[in-house]
């Protein structure tokens, strides 16, 4: 890592955990340039990265001080530990990056925004989005690339067209994406689930779901489940592909946490089909910010046609705009930056969360199981014994201000629903996390007794 990205990351570390507060003076330049080994106009280069972005600010002749973090103050205050909120938390997220790229976008595309685009979007976006993809094992043309606006759209488009298997019914993995499954049921569309763990699924169950029903697709999150956090391993993707293949089945691989994966032989399904079964989408809420609305689609040759006239009906193009100032962004340097920094950000996170769990599954091993081998960027789940009801943990712990989300939205209505607690890492205080296990560990212990309490 260049010198310069490793001084603004790790003072940015330890502005978010609190190491430095508001007002603080940060070292002085000559102690983080002997720190580092590196010049001192290396240093003044990384404290003039974070002035303009308003995180520190500059006394003439004293040094550098911490600029107020409205956010994080007003979440200390509060004393609040928030495991359930999964949009990404503000702090960290490059919002004066982003306005110069904003900026910059209307004054390069100041006539396009006067004109409608194409449904496809902006070529030239599509074009850097095909070579970023490559990084991921994506290897397509730009044909078969639509940028669509957030995840969400390309589902509904998805779930509407006509498929050239002349299929109906959707198949979804279980527990899933909530907002799908709200999509699926408001709009009444058939829809089958298959249970999914930490283990994985039942491969002779989908054969069989694929052999004997109508399938249209299988919609799948490979890598870093949500709401389970756990991966499918290179066999198990090989195993989907062949299925999908032998009973003409599509499989629609949502890569939403794609940019945070550490594995860099962990490819998508993507990179074991031949181009005409696996649909492949990827976000950009959960990397840049849920507000820019932009994901991107790479759809098979059978499905341009029918995919380019759904997409024209629904929004005729994405926002220009929000997809100019995503090309500036990703061209520049800024992207590949922010991507490391929010990856070392969510990672310790996810590291202090699954230590904290197993340390207390060592303990109280009677009360919850915990799958130590799921290893997650931004969630897991622990699996609560039938005693002790997940909503009641839930209900019980709001009132102490530990939030946590119910995991019920996560299944359709006629499913079983597992005894499941989700965790999210992306808002928690890097200080709340140990502190909310113990919370959490103790409330799930009481319910506990009082159920024992109560039995004949």
């Amino acid at each position: 890592m260049h010198k310069f990205f490793l001084i603004v990351k790790e003072l940015e570390e330890q502005i978010v955990n609190h190491n430095l507060k508001e007002g603080d003076k940060l070292p002085s330049i000559r102690v983080l340039a002997n720190q580092y080994h590196v010049s001192k106009s290396t240093v003044i280069r990384a404290l003039h990265d974070l002035e303009q972005r308003h995180i520190v600010y500059s006394v003439d002749k004293s040094g550098y001080y911490l600029v107020k973090s409205g956010i994080i103050a007003n979440e200390e205050e509060q004393g609040m530990i928030d495991f359930a909120t999964s949009s990404p938390d503000p702090n960290i997220f490059p919002y004066l990056d982003f306005q110069h790229c904003v900026n910059k976008a209307i004054d390069t595309y100041k006539q396009d925004l006067f004109t409608y685009g194409t449904p496809q979007g902006l070529p030239s976006l599509l074009h850097i989005m095909q070579k970023q993809l490559a990084n991921y094992q994506v290897f397509t043309n730009v044909r078969n690339l639509f940028v669509v606006s957030g995840i969400q759209q390309a589902l509904s488009i998805l779930t509407a067209l006509p498929f050239p298997n002349g299929k109906r019914k959707i198949l979804i993995e279980q527990p899933s994406y909530h907002l799908f499954i709200e999509h699926l049921i408001t709009y009444g569309v058939p829809v089958a689930g298959i249970k999914r763990t930490s283990r994985g699924i039942d491969f002779e169950e989908l054969e069989e779901i694929f052999k004997t029903e109508d399938i249209k697709f299988f919609y799948t999150m490979p890598r870093f489940h949500n709401p389970l956090g756990c991966s499918y391993s290179a066999e198990e993707k090989k195993k989907i592909v062949a299925l999908a293949h032998k009973y003409d089945v599509y499989i629609v691989e949502d890569d939403y946490l794609a940019d945070m994966e550490q594995d860099t032989k962990a490819d998508p399904l993507y990179a074991y089909d031949d181009k005409t079964h696996v649909i492949y989408l990827k976000s950009y809420s959960k990397i840049i910010f849920p507000g820019l609305r932009i994901g991107i689609a790479v759809i098979p040759d059978s499905l341009l046609t029918a995919f380019t006239q759904y997409k024209r009906i629904q929004d005729i193009d994405s926002s220009m705009l929000s997809q100019g100032a995503l090309e500036i962004y990703l061209k520049s340097s800024m992207f590949d930056r922010h991507k490391l920094k929010i990856k070392s950000y969510y990672e310790q996170r996810s590291r202090l969360l699954h230590a904290a769990l197993e340390q207390q599954l060592i303990q109280n091993g009677n009360l919850f199981s915990f799958d130590v081998g799921v290893k997650s960027s931004l969630h897991t789940y622990i699996r609560l014994i039938e005693d002790v009801p997940a909503n009641e943990v839930i209900r019980r712990l709001k009132k102490k201000s530990l939030w946590i989300e119910p995991i019920d939205k996560h299944y359709l209505p006629s499913f079983p629903k597992d005894n499941l607690l989700k965790l999210n890492v992306s808002r928690v205080r890097l200080n709340g996390i140990e502190d909310g296990v113990h919370l959490l560990i103790d409330e799930i212990r009481q319910l506990m007794t009082a159920s024992f309490s109560k039995s004949p």
